[in-house]
């Protein structure tokens, strides 16, 4: 039974012009798979709480986590996650949650993740979680579909993949409205195209993640499905 813990900021990392990772130390972590959440409890002077679910971003690492904020628009927790919460300041956190949406290191079979906006954060653990298995690791494509560079996150470990030029782990952006200059796909939304990829076939008993917004994560896996990617085959976690 997971329990709340105090969990304090240590560190900020900026992602975009508005949204944060947030790196905390958490009381007695007990670890976590890549793909799970928490949920974090903030508590005002006047004792009323909110409770909102949070992926956390990275694989485990001791008593640290980090979760990935983007405010959302009127909303009571995010704005001040993203921007007022201080350095030294506490929460409270329960987790780690969920068993479905999860990648275990041990599993052999290629992965495509597929995320939208601000979907990258549970998948950006499942990656670096490849990434620290070397030349041990199964084959990992991420295919992500943002709005413009400016909502780009992740930054480092996109250009470090990208740096890498290594063919067992790819990673392309997907931008739907502007991209940056030699961009070499189309500005547009996510298509066939975009999953239809060597090495990642129903043929190839492929695992698939997709998270972001509803209607994003609906038209993805109706488009894996299509492809002929088995339903139990692709994972899906929605956001909204």
């Amino acid at each position: 039974m997971s329990q709340w813990r105090r969990a304090e900021l240590r560190a900020v990392t900026p992602e975009s012009d508005t949204a944060r990772t947030l790196h905390l130390t958490v009381d007695g972590w007990p670890g976590h798979l890549p793909g799970q959440h928490v949920d974090l409890r903030l508590t005002a002077d006047d004792g009323y709480q909110a409770v909102r679910s949070y992926s956390l971003s990275a694989p485990a690492d001791g008593d640290r986590i980090e979760i990935s904020v983007q405010p959302a628009p009127r909303g009571e927790v995010s704005p001040y996650l993203a921007a007022h919460f201080p350095v030294g300041a506490a929460v409270e956190v329960k987790g780690p949650l969920g068993g479905w949406f999860v990648w275990k290191p041990a599993r052999p079979e290629p992965v495509l993740l597929v995320a939208g906006g601000s979907g990258i954060a549970p998948l950006a653990a499942m990656l670096r979680s490849r990434l620290d298995l070397g030349d041990d690791g199964p084959p990992f494509h991420l295919a992500y579909s943002l709005r413009d560079p400016g909502q780009r996150w992740f930054g480092p470990l996109l250009d470090t993949i990208a740096k890498a030029e290594d063919p067992t782990v790819t990673a392309a952006c997907l931008y739907t409205r502007t991209a940056p200059p030699g961009h070499p796909r189309p500005v547009g939304r996510i298509t066939t195209a975009d999953l239809d990829l060597p090495g990642f076939q129903p043929a190839d008993a492929t695992l698939a993640f997709v998270c972001g917004p509803t209607a994003f994560v609906e038209k993805a896996a109706n488009l894996l499905v299509h492809l002929g990617h088995r339903p139990d085959r692709v994972r899906t976690e929605r956001f909204g």
